[in-house]
């Protein structure tokens, strides 16, 4: 039974509504029943339940139902940059094993409504959603939305992303499937017996591009939103804590920053020394905020937070993670769920 008042982001309902304005519908008509309002769907800190999404949704069918394929325009929309440490998670994975892996942890509270899970064969792997707790009205236009949200956000991550070989859909199919074909790049089965995406598994452990312009520059603003939230940096601090925080996992050492710099280390060391803080420092405070939002919002296990952050191993960062807020990462966890569960 799915839980209708789980609090989810509120990235999805934002992407509802510009859907829904571009058909004509005003944010209020979109909103209504929902008690929400127009700015707070705006204000990323806020939370909406799964009950409330699901009534927008209900009222952008009423409107724009009968369009073919809206559930695959609406999943076509989701990006990695509205996902906030989630989506740090994912591009900072190093393979496709790892997306799926980490993705499927977080994925409820983002966008996914049923049940979504994953099944590796030798040949052949296979996402599949099962939507039987989603009401029949909406579960067409939910169910597409994930498939194609899996589809967009993976396109994303993975430059040119990994082609499926099938997709199925429970539902019949609508009069046009245009949509489909130019979203998926195959025609999807209809009236089939599961919902799945199904792709070679030989992609499951490919590497992913470290160097991908795009998730570099997604990855670096997703990290200085959160670090600016905590404290604002400016001069030589602020741009070396821009350099920090551009690929976790790859995190540069201070001559390989200097010399982005076009300064020399020692050079380096005086300028941050002069503005009251040093490499050293700045390296612990993206360590530190980049540890606690991923402890406090993904399930990823120390070992994979430590691999986020550049260190050789696990011991190093538990160390570190002690110094910084006097207790293990699994404490720390343990306390924040504790609190939210209050």
């Amino acid at each position: 039974m799915f839980d209708w008042d789980l609090l989810r982001s509120t990235s999805s309902v934002h992407v509802l509504m510009r859907l829904a304005q571009e058909r004509g519908m005003s944010a209020e008509v979109c909103l209504e029943g929902t008690k929400l309002a127009p700015e707070a769907v705006s204000d990323p800190d806020a939370a909406v339940t799964a009950r409330q999404e699901v009534r927008v949704v209900r009222n952008l069918l009423a409107r724009c139902g009968a369009e073919p394929g809206l559930g695959v325009e609406a999943g076509h929309r989701y990006h990695l940059s509205l996902y906030g440490p989630w989506g740090l998670a994912l591009l900072s994975s190093r393979t496709v094993r790892e997306v799926i892996e980490v993705s499927l942890r977080y994925v409820d509270s983002a966008f996914v409504f049923g049940r979504l899970t994953f099944e590796e064969g030798p040949a052949e792997s296979r996402l599949i959603f099962d939507d039987s707790a989603i009401p029949e009205d909406v579960r067409a236009f939910l169910t597409e939305r994930v498939i194609t949200g899996i589809q967009s956000i993976g396109r994303e991550r993975f430059s040119a992303g990994v082609p499926a070989t099938r997709i199925s859909f429970r539902h019949p199919a609508p009069a046009d499937t245009t949509r489909y074909r130019t979203v998926f790049g195959v025609e999807p089965q209809f009236d089939a017996a599961v919902n799945e995406l199904v792709f070679d598994s030989s992609y499951l452990d490919v590497v992913l591009p470290q160097a991908d312009e795009w998730a570099r520059g997604t990855c670096e603003q997703l990290c200085r939103d959160l670090l600016t939230a905590r404290r604002a940096r400016t001069g030589v601090a602020g741009s070396v804590r821009d350099l920090l925080v551009r690929d976790p996992g790859e995190i540069p050492d201070q001559i390989a920053v200097a010399t982005a710099l076009f300064m020399s280390p020692r050079t380096l060391s005086r300028r941050l020394r002069d503005e009251g803080t040093s490499f050293r420092n700045l390296l612990d405070e993206v360590r530190q905020m980049m540890s606690e939002e991923l402890l406090s919002h993904t399930d990823m296990t120390t070992e994979q937070v430590a691999a986020r952050l550049g260190y050789a191993e696990a011991a190093s960062f538990i160390r570190a993670f002690r110094r910084w807020q006097g207790c293990p990462p699994q404490e720390f966890r343990a306390r924040g769920t504790l609190v939210a569960t209050r």
